[in-house]
């Protein structure tokens, strides 16, 4: 199969998926009922579901999964690191300790207000967590996910004191904290769609560069690749992805772990081919989490964030077995 035919064929597998985000859940709604929707033609209870609950939603999620998905993809061409994710490496949690302190501290109240501590977040994660990892005689992919590790454990552990000692600020977050696509506005969703395109523009971007990186620095910068803006401008679109994505859906992890290691068994190693395998693939496989949650625990569901950690979780130990393997 060709790497264009197989692209075409995620991208039609993601329409389903969209249609079954919107059809199905707690209360299945037909898909008549659905098209007249989304067509304005109706105005009743199911309608309503679809317009105002599941369509959100779904959009949040499309969102969500393509610039999580980018955003993994970056930072493992980036780092030559085959375990580097936005929940891995801290950006995840970084945002997360950001917009939690913004409430509480600062009575921050709006997404839009705090989006920027998101932003601010996660980009200090990231640099303590490139500091402590590519530092030393022993700097590598292993103490690199282990500074994120760390990290992530102490961001996380300062989010959970100060949700623990201020019911408000818990009761503002406590769904959005877990990584939830339930609830969102899409008033919020396209005030930071400007941030989400300019992360994923400035990815595909990159794709060149970071193929000739990939080969290692210095030959790398004998192809033409100038490898210090290119890990900048990286950082910066890494930053804007989970920086936009956490904001409106929380920190939600694996899904950048996960979609490189399957999309490089579909197209290979090419950037290229990666990127916009990852753009296709990442919602794909959020969209499926989220509607796996709703159908499992009905009538209530399961935030998928969780899904997407107990589904993950078992494929980061597979990542790291075959790692330790290879390097023995």
């Amino acid at each position: 199969m060709s790497r264009t035919l197989g692209l075409l064929l995620a991208l039609a597998l993601l329409g389903l998926v969209v249609v079954l985000s919107v059809a199905v859940g707690a209360e299945n709604v037909p898909l008549g009922t659905v098209w007249h929707a989304l067509l304005g033609g109706r105005t009743d209870y199911h309608s309503k579901i679809v317009l105002d609950l599941r369509l959100p939603r779904t959009l949040v999620g499309l969102a969500a999964g393509v610039a999580l998905g980018l955003a993994g993809t970056l930072m493992q061409a980036l780092t030559r690191n085959p375990l580097a994710d936005p929940g891995i490496l801290g950006v995840n949690s970084g945002a997360a300790c950001a917009v939690v302190c913004a409430i509480a501290l600062l009575g921050v109240d709006s997404p839009l207000g705090y989006v920027w501590f998101s932003f601010a977040g996660a980009a200090v994660a990231s640099l303590v967590v490139y500091a402590l990892g590519l530092r030393g005689a022993n700097s590598g992919p292993v103490r690199l996910a282990l500074a994120g590790t760390a990290v992530s454990a102490v961001l996380s552990g300062l989010t959970s004191t100060i949700l623990v000692r201020d019911a408000a600020t818990l009761e503002v977050v406590r769904l959005w904290q877990v990584g939830s696509l339930a609830g969102r506005d899409i008033g919020l969703l396209a005030q930071l769609l400007p941030f989400l395109l300019a992360g994923a523009v400035l990815a595909v971007l990159l794709a060149g560069p970071l193929n000739a990186i990939a080969l290692g620095d210095e030959l790398g910068a004998a192809l033409g690749a100038r490898v210090g803006l290119t890990r900048v401008l990286c950082g910066v679109a890494v930053v804007l992805l989970c920086g936009a994505a956490t904001a409106v859906a929380g920190p939600i992890g694996f899904v950048g772990l996960v979609v490189p290691h399957a999309v490089r068994m579909l197209a290979g190693a090419n950037l290229r081919w990666v990127l916009p395998y990852s753009m296709v693939v990442a919602p794909i496989l959020l969209i499926t989490a989220d509607i796996a949650g709703r159908l499992v625990a009905r009538p209530d569901e399961l935030e998928v964030g969780v899904v997407t950690a107990f589904l993950g979780a078992p494929l980061f130990i597979v990542l790291v077995r075959r790692y330790r393997t290879v390097r023995r």
